[in-house]
């Protein structure tokens, strides 16, 4: 069977997106347009990649570090864009083609690998994917004749009362065999008003030179939505949340209200977990079941055990595991691990660190590069001093420890199992197992002082 590959035109720039960043790098649910596409074909199989791209060319391959990237210096149409990546497909002749726009993040690895196989079977030369929409305003339709093949594309400008009320349209995704699209390109021409080379038009020649040509109707008329503004940006968002939070729905996730729920199309949610409003699900996240996720909560590539509650709290790059209470305005940040039954309490920051079962670590309290184990209590305003000024060090605590309020662990140093650490201390040196540690300065009362100070002030007066 014959190998595959693809281009990818992504050579757009954000003008009208008011962005300095090419358009195709413009996020659909935290995830670039671009990679969407990427993605797709990814996952239809298909590995050797050309992205077509234009200014901020250096941000598209950063995005799309798997794709070889060429450089199309003049924006002269999509025919001309193709004619960038000959070299990529002179490499790559006996095999089939995709082309697909970088602006279009709804085209589905099913619907690839759909067309792919009518491509094959049919033995087209071009195989476009198509959609049936109910409005086709905009779009160029597809003609067919009487036994289902494809004739040709007619623009809406071209459209007469007939050819306007077809509703199969053009995606702008294909597939050709190389061969055919080396050629098909060569006879190319800018015979319009804008001077441009359309890829279309390789439809045309193909019937014209007797070449077979198919189209592939896809089951989504999704597939043909891209966006040129910020406003169809904010479309795509908002039908793109909305696919994913029914998704969720059907699984069993209850939303109580959806306003501010927005979930990466990637999330892994179990049944019976709840998401309240303002909960952000970014990408690389799994949450257990019987969890309660916000409100106002972020979670950015994370796992969450089951039954864990997050109230308006961010973890970001951490795993927690089951029935872990976090929040409200507390914040895990990267590297960290909350094991079972851990209870985090409002106003704390935990940082590279790893928090034992059933450890409390209450309110107003840094835990940084900490390594903590179980059943620990910290009290009110304890802070792991993990920075002096030059090097990172890290505190060890051992299991059933009881820190109180105020108390100043400098790194690095380790507390024993079953330690007692004294309100307001501050520990520079190792404590052994089952002390009692005090560090800080003898109370002294001096009787009288502060009304003599009033007195003193009073009469400045």
């Amino acid at each position: 069977m014959r190998g595959t590959c693809a281009v990818l035109l992504a050579a757009g720039d954000g003008k009208r997106m008011k962005s300095e960043k090419p358009k195709v790098l413009c996020e659909v649910l935290f995830r670039p347009m671009a990679r969407w596409a990427a993605d797709a074909l990814k996952a239809a199989g298909v590995a050797d990649l050309c992205a077509v791209c234009g200014a901020g060319a250096e941000l598209v391959q950063a995005t799309l570090p798997e794709c070889e990237a060429v450089m199309q210096a003049q924006r002269l149409g999509t025919g001309h864009a193709v004619m960038q990546a000959r070299a990529f497909l002179e490499r790559h002749r006996g095999c089939d083609c995709a082309v697909l726009c970088g602006d279009a993040p709804f085209l589905d690895a099913d619907t690839l690998s759909g067309a792919l196989a009518l491509h094959r079977s049919s033995h087209a030369a071009v195989t476009l994917i198509t959609a049936c929409l109910e409005d086709p305003t905009g779009y160029g339709r597809i003609l067919r004749d009487g036994a289902g093949q494809v004739m040709g594309i007619v623009e809406q400008a071209d459209t007469d009362a007939e050819t306007a009320a077809i509703r199969e349209v053009n995606s702008g995704a294909y597939w050709f065999r190389t061969d055919f699209l080396l050629e098909a390109l060569s006879h190319l021409a800018p015979a319009n008003a804008q001077g441009e080379y359309y890829l279309t038009d390789t439809v045309a020649w193909a019937v014209s030179q007797g070449f077979p040509a198919a189209g592939f109707p896809a089951a989504s008329p999704d597939v043909v939505l891209g966006a040129n503004d910020r406003a169809g940006l904010l479309r795509l968002n908002e039908l793109a949340r909305r696919r994913v939070l029914e998704k969720h729905l059907q699984n069993g996730v209850e939303i109580v209200v959806s306003d501010g729920v927005v979930v990466a199309d990637d999330a892994v949610i179990g049944a019976d977990t709840v998401l309240l409003p303002g909960t952000i699900i970014k990408p690389g996240c799994t949450v257990g079941r019987g969890c309660v996720i916000g409100p106002n909560t972020v979670l950015e590539q994370s796992s969450l055990g089951d039954g864990c509650v997050i109230n308006a709290s961010q973890i970001e790059f951490s795993s927690l595991g089951c029935r872990v209470k976090l929040g409200p305005f507390s914040h895990v940040r990267p590297g960290s691990c909350l094991k079972d039954g851990a209870k985090v309490g409002n106003f704390v920051e935990i940082k590279n660190s790893t928090v034992g079962e059933k450890t409390a670590v209450a309110h107003l309290t840094y835990v940084g590069d900490s390594d903590v184990g179980s059943r620990v209590n910290f009290g009110c305003g304890t802070v792991t001093v993990n920075y002096d000024g030059f090097h990172k060090y890290r505190t060890v605590i051992g299991d059933d420890v009881f820190i109180g309020c105020n108390a100043n662990l400098i790194a690095p140093v380790k507390i024993g199992d079953g330690c007692l650490i004294a309100a307001g201390s501050t520990i520079t040196d190792d404590v052994p197992a089952d002390a009692l540690a005090i560090a800080r300065a003898r109370q002294l009362n001096r009787p009288d002082w502060a009304r003599q100070r009033r007195l003193r002030l009073s009469q400045k007066d």
